[in-house]
C-alpha cells in the first residue's frame, strides 16, 4: 500500500522518513529511561531488524490507515461495559455465558489504562518503560482476581470456535498481546487470573443484504495466557537496542525484502 504523508489538517506534507522526536530514538547503552509500547515489543519479536531501524536509527515506519469500523466496535463495547462498571453488575455477555460472578473492574485509572497513546498500563523494566493500552479488565468476585480482556472485530463466514481461533497463524500476535498485558498487570501488583478472554464480534457475511446495518455475533474465547517467556525476550530486546550492529531481518519480513530490492533500483 502506498501512503501519502499528511498533517493534522490533512494537508499533504513532505514525507521525511525519519523520526525527529528524541524520545522515540534509543541511543545504545543509554541510562535514560526509554518507553517501549506493546506494539513495538511485538515489532521486535516479528523482525529485530525493522525494530532496530525504527527505534535506534530513527527510520519512520510507513503509516497505516486507521481501522475505523473496529475502533467503533471497541468504543461502543466500552460504553456498554462502563454502564455495568458503574453499577457493578454483570454484563449481558456474562449472563449469557454463565459467568454471573464477573463484573467489569472498577478502578480510578481505568480510562488511563485504556489510553494507549498517552498512558496505558505502565511498568519499569531495567532501563525501559513498558506500556500497553488494554481494552478492558473484568473482576472475578469469587476469587478477587482481575481478568484481562481484548475486543476483536472480524467478518467471517465461519462460526467462531475457540480451538481454531487460538490456533490460527493470524492470531498468534493476539496471544502475545494478551500475555504482555497480563505481565504488566502482574508487575503492577495485581492478582491476575490465569484465564483471559477475547470478546470476538463476528459480522454476519451471509445476511440477505446490508440495509444500513451489520449484524454481529459475540463469542467469548477463553485463553490461558503465559507470561513466563516475556522477561527473557525483554532482555533480548535490550541487548538488541544496545548493540551497535544492525541485526538480521526475519526471513519472512516483507518490509526488509522490499527494502533490499528497492535499494538495487535506487542505485541504478
Amino acid at each position: 500500500m502506498i501512503n501519502l504523508k499528511r498533517n493534522k489538517k490533512l494537508e499533504l506534507v513532505p514525507a521525511k522518513g525519519i523520526r525527529t522526536r528524541k524520545s522515540s530514538i534509543y541511543t545504545p547503552n543509554q541510562l535514560e529511561k526509554f518507553k517501549v509500547s506493546r506494539g513495538k515489543f511485538n515489532d521486535f519479536l516479528t523482525c529485530p531488524r525493522c525494530f532496530y531501524m525504527d527505534r535506534v536509527k530513527g527510520l519512520a515506519t510507513p503509516s497505516m490507515p486507521g481501522w475505523s469500523l473496529n475502533e467503533t466496535t471497541d468504543r461502543l463495547l466500552k460504553k456498554e461495559f462502563d454502564i455495568c462498571r458503574e453499577d457493578q453488575i454483570p454484563h449481558r455477555i456474562f449472563i449469557e455465558n454463565n459467568l454471573n460472578h464477573l463484573v467489569p473492574f472498577n478502578h480510578p485509572d481505568m480510562d488511563k489504562w485504556r489510553d494507549s497513546l498517552h498512558h496505558g498500563l505502565m511498568i519499569n523494566y531495567k532501563n525501559l518503560i513498558l506500556s500497553g493500552g488494554v481494552d478492558d479488565i473484568w473482576l472475578n468476585t469469587k476469587t478477587g482476581e482481575i481478568i484481562v480482556v481484548d475486543y476483536k472485530s472480524q467478518a467471517s463466514s465461519y462460526e467462531v470456535n475457540t480451538r481454531y481461533y487460538l490456533a490460527s497463524a493470524y492470531h498468534q500476535g493476539y496471544k502475545i498481546q494478551m500475555d504482555f498485558y497480563a505481565y504488566l498487570l502482574t508487575e503492577m501488583g495485581f492478582c491476575v487470573s490465569d484465564t483471559s478472554y477475547f470478546l470476538v464480534c463476528n459480522a454476519d457475511r451471509g445476511a440477505e443484504g446490508f440495509y444500513g446495518k451489520l449484524t454481529f455475533s459475540e463469542t467469548l474465547v477463553p485463553y490461558e495466557h503465559n507470561i513466563d517467556w516475556i522477561p527473557s525476550k525483554l532482555d533480548d530486546m535490550i541487548d538488541t537496542l544496545n548493540d551497535n550492529q544492525i541485526p538480521l531481518s526475519h526471513d519472512s519480513c516483507e518490509n526488509c525484502a522490499y527494502a533490499r530490492h528497492r535499494s538495487v533500483y535506487d542505485n541504478i
